[in-house]
């Protein structure tokens, strides 16, 4: 490592097989807390490249323990987080209203690192059972519509890893990787990052996945559709920008969408939207990300994907979709 942190030192890049023989290094345990700390450092100093992230992406590929729902053609909502915005679980309600809209959802989550409240903090809370049992997972998203893949279930190679990451508390290159290693690599993606730069890279990477996705950046710096400006969408034949017009509707101001410091405060609004007790501003920003999910998954425009994510959310099937995944983590 000592020789690697010089080269990078010396402002040299590395090759893919190079990313990934070093981070499978990493997971291995091959190297020490203070060494993996100064290496995570050097891509908070400057950008990753596309053959860096390509190898840490393949190196996690490797390593997880993957599931099979082929059978469902799910799709996946993760974002990158790291944007600093201290916005509501958006991405993780828009899970449920995607899936009480009929689309099988796959949601890949973590515990939140560099914010306060990560799609797992909040589903625990809640009561989700996290679980890599096939079977499980399979009657999840049978009978709810949507299964939960709690990262560290999937990935234990990562567990040298989460200690260090934690007590930096800051985005690293980790929070790039969430997004582009589902242990279901599902047919259909949905992901928000935090600049434009990334959006680019992932936009290669989904390329050569075959997957249908959809890129997300908002250009005032979320990543998620966040209604207080214009977004900017990469998918796989096109790119374009998306106003809150688009959807019909008006925007938003920066606080009208902010909250969730913490894990009760979280949950409360996770819960008044799902109950339908969100106000306007939360309900249109949750179903704008759930058009998108929709929209990539069935085909359908923005717009007519809104629709069907008001109705979901409105009608009750939203909160259906988490009430049913309650019931089976319950039993």
């Amino acid at each position: 490592m000592k020789a690697i942190l010089n080269r990078l030192a010396q402002h040299e890049t590395l090759e893919s097989l190079e990313a990934e023989k070093i981070l499978t290094g990493i997971t291995e345990g091959q190297y020490n807390p203070s060494q993996i700390a100064a290496f995570l450092t050097v891509f908070m100093m400057r950008s990753i490249t596309l053959k860096e992230l390509e190898g840490f992406k393949l190196a996690l590929q490797k390593l997880c323990l993957s599931i099979d729902l082929r059978d469902f053609s799910p799709i996946d909502l993760c974002g990158t987080g790291g944007d600093g915005k201290d916005t509501f679980n958006i991405s993780t309600l828009a899970s449920f209203v995607t899936a009480g809209s009929g689309v099988k959802v796959a949601k890949h989550g973590n515990y939140g690192v560099s914010s306060g409240c990560g799609s797992s903090n909040v589903l625990e809370h809640l009561g989700i059972k996290f679980s890599n049992d096939t079977d499980f997972l399979k009657r999840c998203i049978d009978e709810a519509g949507i299964c939960n893949l709690h990262a560290p279930l999937f990935h234990p190679a990562m567990k040298n890893i989460a200690p260090i990451r934690r007590e930096l508390g800051v985005k690293t290159f980790f929070n790039m990787l969430g997004p582009l290693v589902n242990p279901a690599f599902p047919k259909y993606q949905l992901t928000g990052v935090f600049n434009l730069e990334l959006a680019r890279l992932y936009g290669y990477l989904f390329q050569k996945s075959k997957q249908e996705f959809t890129i997300l950046y908002a250009l005032d710096g979320y990543d998620e559709i966040s209604l207080t400006g214009a977004t900017k969408v990469i998918r796989n034949k096109r790119e374009f920008i998306i106003n809150p017009s688009d959807f019909g509707i008006h925007s938003l101001k920066a606080e009208e969408i902010s909250g969730g410091s913490n894990i009760p405060s979280s949950a409360r609004i996770f819960t008044e939207v799902l109950n339908g007790q969100g106000s306007e501003a939360q309900n249109n920003v949750v179903c704008a990300n759930a058009a998108m999910a929709i929209a990539t998954s069935t085909n359908c425009d923005p717009k007519e994907g809104f629709e069907k994510a008001k109705e979901s959310l409105l009608s009750g099937k939203a909160n259906e979709a988490f009430k049913k995944l309650q019931k089976l983590s319950s039993r």
